[in-house]
């Protein structure tokens, strides 16, 4: 035998256990660990007299170049630690659009840090109350009802507890959920807004240190505020299990309007289909309204804490341990549905911005059909789906895509979330449509079979004689 193919064989062995030791060398010298990124580990978690305490957050540096603006798409140092944006696609959603000033989003909540690093650039602002009056004033600040709406040098929003235009967050819950909504990450913002172009209108309705305020009184009027004052879409992470006539009223004077209605499902830990144990405003049943719960980031599983039904909860965003803006200048993470709610204002935002000619119908269609399936979503919301911000945009009726070619919380504080013969299946954004995809036929079709058998939906059983005889009032979802 001849020894040139052993020979042959040899060296080739021998080259080929070379080549892998020399990668393996090079592999070893060039790879990193990635860089530590500070904890700010921010979580609220209830006493047991109900009263809420707000740990300190760590402030979170940010290393820029040469001083400049940073490009949201690009330049966010943190965008790994930021599961939420990354699972929701919202990176590449940022390609197709970035949102829009014109876009005012009004959140319903505990206030905002209006001096914010991260939210100076996107705050609302009443152009009836800037400028200079007939004698020289400036009209922010003059005292003056210039536009004559019926507030005062309300310039970015209204105080309903306290009646005035301080809009201080003495919790940091309503400044967290703005910079879900809409931070804008530049050379001095470690964190970015789902939409990093939208108006933020504060609407104050909640304050821990008075204890005593009207919160469900407080949230009518900011409804009415926002529709009186050009919302698009208005955000409200709190609730209760009162329902409300007069609530109810103004949520569907909103739908009226055309505004998008983005409620928190709650964190009662229940199935809010079931008898007694529905959640408003989420569970109103109006067609302006999508009511979402939260997921965690491993599993993709509603969080224990959450609310859940398939009639009564349209969608599911990331919601567990998200990190946003705090008081203060600084950054933290909490977690509930009130987070995972603002996940989807500003995917709403992103859409209304692309496609302004979409009815708030529309707008809701596309968010609730163009999202993730995934199983274990099936029995926890109508549309099985987990909320993805670039389907939203690109993927619109029969495969045609946007550019032509063929996308815990947990216990309230409470001072703040007749049945015919035929039932009538809840109003659906999925059911406008007959070429469902399998999971929502799934999906429609389980709602529709429970309803049938199941007497009055939780929606219908809200609306119920006896319901409005309780005093309601409305709390912040506060995660823990």
């Amino acid at each position: 035998m001849s020894k040139k193919p052993i020979l042959r064989f040899a060296l080739a062995v021998l080259c080929i256990f070379g080549s892998f030791t020399v990668w393996g060398v090079l592999g070893t010298a060039l790879r990193k660990e990635p860089a530590s990124v500070p904890q700010t580990g921010t979580t609220l978690r209830p006493q047991k007299d109900r009263d809420v305490i707000l740990n300190e957050a760590t402030a979170v540096s940010k290393k820029v170049k040469d001083g400049k603006e940073q490009n949201v798409l690009l330049y966010d140092p943190f965008i790994g630690e930021k599961w939420g944006l990354v699972r929701t696609n919202s990176h590449k959603a940022w390609e197709v659009s970035q949102g829009s000033k014109d876009i005012v989003v009004a959140v319903i909540d505990t206030g905002t840090d209006i001096r914010h690093k991260c939210l100076q650039d996107n705050l609302w602002v009443n152009k009836g109350e800037v400028g200079l009056d007939s004698k020289g004033r400036d009209k922010s600040t003059n005292g003056v009802d210039d536009d004559s709406n019926g507030y005062v040098d309300d310039v970015h929003g209204w105080n309903f507890v306290a009646n005035s235009n301080d809009l201080t967050d003495n919790h940091g819950h309503g400044t967290h959920i703005a910079g879900i909504v809409g931070a804008r990450s530049k050379a001095d913002c470690a964190v970015s807004g789902v939409a990093p172009k939208v108006s933020i209108m504060t609407l104050k309705y909640y304050d821990p240190k008075s204890p005593g305020a009207n919160n469900l009184k407080n949230t009518i009027q900011s409804i009415h505020y926002a529709i009186k004052m050009g919302a698009r879409i208005i955000n409200y992470s709190g609730g209760g299990t009162e329902y409300s006539a007069e609530e109810q009223a103004a949520v569907k004077e909103a739908e009226k309007k055309g505004i998008l209605f983005i409620a928190a499902a709650g964190n009662e830990r229940s199935n809010t289909d079931e008898p007694g144990k529905q959640y408003y405003p989420a569970d109103y049943g109006l067609s302006n309204i999508i009511s979402v719960t939260a997921v965690n980031e491993k599993e993709t599983k509603v969080l224990p804490s959450s609310n859940y039904g398939v009639r009564t909860v349209d969608l599911a965003a990331p919601g567990d341990m998200i990190n946003s803006t705090l008081p203060g200048n600084t950054f933290g993470k909490m977690t509930g549905t009130s987070q995972a709610t603002a996940f989807v204002t500003g995917v709403a935002v992103l859409v209304m911005a692309l496609r302004p000619e979409f009815s708030t119908g529309d707008v809701k269609k596309y968010i609730l059909r163009t999202g993730d399936e995934y199983p274990t979503l099936l029995s926890k919301t109508g549309s099985a789906k987990l909320l993805n911000s670039y389907k939203a945009l690109t993927n619109l009726d029969k495969g045609v895509s946007a550019n032509g070619v063929t996308t815990a919380n947990t216990e309230r504080t409470r001072a703040f979330t007749s049945g015919s013969a035929a039932k009538e299946i809840s109003p659906s954004a999925l059911s406008t449509s007959s070429d469902r995809d399998p999971a929502e036929e799934i999906g429609t079709f389980g709602r529709d079979l429970i309803n049938a058998i199941g007497g009055p939906t939780a929606r219908e059983r809200g609306a119920g004689a006896g319901a409005a005889s309780r005093v309601p009032s409305r709390d912040p979802n506060i995660g823990e």
